[in-house]
């Protein structure tokens, strides 16, 4: 079983890296796989809104995003992490989601999903709950922990020190490995989500 991680923050190694090792660290000791996906340097744009990855099955944009779907299918689970920016995720983040998830959310649906947010005063639950919308519009299972999935601190050095946050993140590792195997037990018993074609209305029809 294998879990990505993407790391939100244009601080290639910053305080949501450090968020996300955390979670890594306790999902290796669970015998999960893990890869940490960095934004970091990789300049996502924003989605188009051309409809045509529902054709093409990609997006037409060739960037990361179009790395991360295609290795999304071999990964059991996900982790998405992002630093707040004016009381949401960062725009790398969003941009990359918003993409991600028109263009190969059938890669991930049905697979659990956790927000990871790093702040250094305020602004984390919001950011946290921007994130995990993107999971309740993609049948995906949330896997949470002890408390929201937050870390504080303005430096990764800082966030080291906040032990709650660090505790928390490692029991979103135990419990996202927890779920993850018993989807693996049921998958075995023969059990799968019922499944209905999506209908599509709007407020005028």
């Amino acid at each position: 079983m294998k879990v990505m991680l993407v790391n939100g923050s244009l601080h290639e190694k910053g305080c949501t890296y450090t968020a996300l090792c955390e979670v890594e660290k306790a999902l290796n000791a669970n015998g999960i796989e893990t890869e940490i996906f960095q934004l970091a340097g990789k300049g996502v744009n924003g989605c188009k809104g051309c409809w045509a990855c529902k054709k093409l099955g990609k997006c037409v944009i060739d960037d990361a995003v179009n790395e991360f779907v295609e290795k999304a299918a071999d990964f059991d689970g996900f982790v998405f992490g992002s630093p707040v920016y004016y009381a949401s995720a960062s725009g790398a983040l969003v941009s990359f989601m918003d993409r991600v998830f028109y263009s190969g959310g059938k890669k991930l649906a049905y697979k659990p999903a956790a927000a990871v947010v790093s702040c250094r005063r305020a602004g984390a639950s919001t950011t946290f709950d921007v994130i995990n919308k993107y999971f309740t519009i993609n049948n995906m299972l949330i896997v949470g922990s002890n408390y929201w999935n937050e870390v504080h601190g303005n430096f990764a050095e800082e966030v080291l020190k906040d032990e709650e946050g660090l505790q928390t993140m490692r029991i979103l590792g135990n419990n996202m490995a927890w779920v993850l195997k018993c989807l693996q037990l049921g998958k075995e018993a023969g059990l799968a989500p019922e499944r209905e074609r999506k209908i599509m209305t709007n407020f005028i029809r």
